[in-house]
């Protein structure tokens, strides 16, 4: 059930109604069975691995807290196992199978297995091995509800794409719940309208450069084809996700939970170390936290910090697919971090240096679009090949995508520089409602597509 469907605007309204017509004790039922039923709109059958996850962790987590020394310890490795266990084998079976087949007999045709990956298993999988390991730590109580435990897990707005919510966030709003007020309704609608607009006008837009130009690269040899052509699949991921979790934050806040923001206009970075402080924040959060920082972080030495941060951010590869372009798009990024610790430090750049530092960082950010975005390792080479050719070939971009990249970085820059949105929100009734139907007939006007699109991340 895609967020931008008339089906899924139908069941928003019909919880929204009911939710708030119930008395509360009976609500974390209605979320809950409307969770399960928005996730079996996909695909029926992959209920039970959810709820067979859920019941593990939960019971994992009262274990930990109720057992000393070793018990502990196997409740958390069950957890860990079970969650990367079928994390892995949905996600990296044919991977690693088809890696090993090939090294062991090079040139062979091998058959991927019949594995569908469940929608969302590589954001509940994060959010529920978060909470497993706080509880281990300390850090968080175990929740001793299943119904409880299990609408954390699998709330409709995050389930399917995030932002990954760590238990407590979550359960701040769930244990202290008030009912959103008027200028928190207003924020979750502008929220939603936002991120509708980033999906339908930008995000399918400039996937038709996009997917032009990828799903044949060789046909437009040159540095036009390829710098645009990536730059558009980096335009398209961007507003495609935040779109997406623009919504959920949005539709969570009309039933008065407040999700962390995920992205926060990250192509005006001026390093990628600041660009991953503002890209897929909760993913970047979580890594740090669980990962980066376990393994040692920055307390063991340069070297052991740049080993820990490439590390990590191969790890972040990996999450996002299972092939050989991820595993180098987490790499190219590390090495990018580790390189940048070494030049400048971690400190932020500011005044006019930012200029042409955002520029570099935006540049180097989607050149390693074109490893995560290509079919091939040797696609992804040969694109790389093309941004530093001398022939100039033909742009990819229209007029009309070129204009519409104009237009929303004046936006990003408005909303930086000047809280352009934030505005909009405590502005006067007239301001507001010419914004809304400007969005709306923007939305009527300029879709680029009459079919609604899956989001790119539904992927991983």
């Amino acid at each position: 059930m895609l967020f931008t469907t008339l089906n899924f605007a139908a069941f928003l309204v019909v919880v929204l109604v009911l939710f708030y017509a119930l008395p509360k004790p009976a609500r974390r039922y209605l979320l809950l069975a409307a969770s399960l039923f928005f996730y079996m709109a996909w695909n029926v059958k992959f209920v039970a691995l959810i709820l067979g996850l859920i019941t593990i962790d939960y019971f994992a987590a009262l274990w930990i807290i109720r057992r000393h020394g070793a018990p502990r310890r196997m409740a958390l490795l069950v957890s860990l196992f079970a969650n990367i266990g079928l994390l892995g084998w949905f996600k990296y079976a044919n991977f690693v199978r088809e890696t090993f087949l090939q090294l062991a007999h090079p040139g062979i045709t091998v058959q991927p297995l019949d594995i569908i990956l469940p929608l969302g298993i590589s954001f509940h999988t994060f959010q529920s091995i978060s909470y497993v390991i706080d509880v281990y730590r300390g850090e968080q109580p175990a929740i001793t509800s299943y119904v409880d435990y299990a609408l954390f897990v699998a709330f409709f707005p995050q389930l399917v794409a995030g932002p990954i919510v760590r238990a407590k966030e979550f359960f701040l709003d769930y244990f202290n719940w008030r009912a959103p007020s008027g200028e928190e309704w207003q924020r979750g609608i502008a929220m939603m309208l936002t991120g509708f607009v980033k999906k339908l006008i930008c995000a399918d837009q400039f996937a038709i450069a996009a997917d032009r130009y990828f799903a044949n690269p060789q046909a437009f040899p040159g540095l036009l084809p390829a710098w645009s052509g990536t730059i558009a699949f980096g335009l398209q991921i961007f507003f495609d996700f935040s779109g997406y979790t623009d919504i959920a934050i949005g539709v969570a806040l009309l039933f008065g939970f407040h999700f962390p923001e995920n992205f926060r206009r990250p192509y005006l970075s001026a390093s990628v170390t600041e660009f991953w402080r503002r890209w897929h924040m909760t993913l970047s959060g979580w890594l740090r936290d669980y990962v980066y920082i376990s393994l040692g972080g920055n307390r063991h030495g340069r070297a052991r910090t740049y080993a820990n941060l490439m590390l990590t951010m191969l790890l972040g590869g990996l999450w996002h697919g299972a092939s050989w372009n991820f595993v180098i798009w987490g790499g190219y990024h590390g090495a990018v971090l580790s390189i940048e610790r070494v030049v400048w430090g971690r400190g932020e750049k500011r005044g006019l240096v930012r200029i042409p530092l955002a520029i570099l960082t935006f540049l180097i950010v989607n050149i390693g679009w074109v490893f995560f975005r290509a079919k091939t390792l040797a696609a992804a080479l040969f694109v790389v090949g093309q941004m530093f050719t001398r022939t100039a070939g033909e742009l990819m971009l229209t007029p009309i995508q070129i204009k519409l990249a104009v237009a929303t970085l004046a936006v990003a820059l408005a909303e930086e520089y000047g809280g352009l949105l934030t505005r909009l929100t405590v502005s006067p009734a007239w301001v507001r409602t010419v914004a809304v139907v400007m969005a709306l007939l923007a939305i009527e006007l300029f879709t680029a597509s009459d079919q609604s699109l899956p989001f790119v991340y539904f992927q991983f």
